[in-house]
């Protein structure tokens, strides 16, 4: 079984997005925080293409997952 570890960096950067932890510390400080109902593909920041791939990414629990799940809960409020 193969198993991948991806970093939140790597994750901006497949986003195409600047993935330096600097601008990922500013991108979470600008967006959030998301209501609590909201998905986080479904906030308006994302492109099509962003929102598609944090869906089905999601969606078939791979190997993406966990890294956007960090994304998720850092854009939304703390409990």
């Amino acid at each position: 079984m193969e198993t991948h570890s991806h970093s939140m960096r790597n994750l901006f950067a497949q986003l195409g997005l600047p993935s330096e932890d600097a601008d990922i510390a500013r991108f979470i400080e600008t967006h959030g925080p998301l209501p609590e109902p909201a998905r986080l593909a479904d906030a308006p920041f994302w492109s099509p293409a962003q929102a598609t791939f944090l869906r089905e990414e999601i969606l078939v629990d791979a190997a993406w997952a966990e890294v956007i799940d960090h994304l998720n809960a850092a854009l939304h409020p703390a409990h």
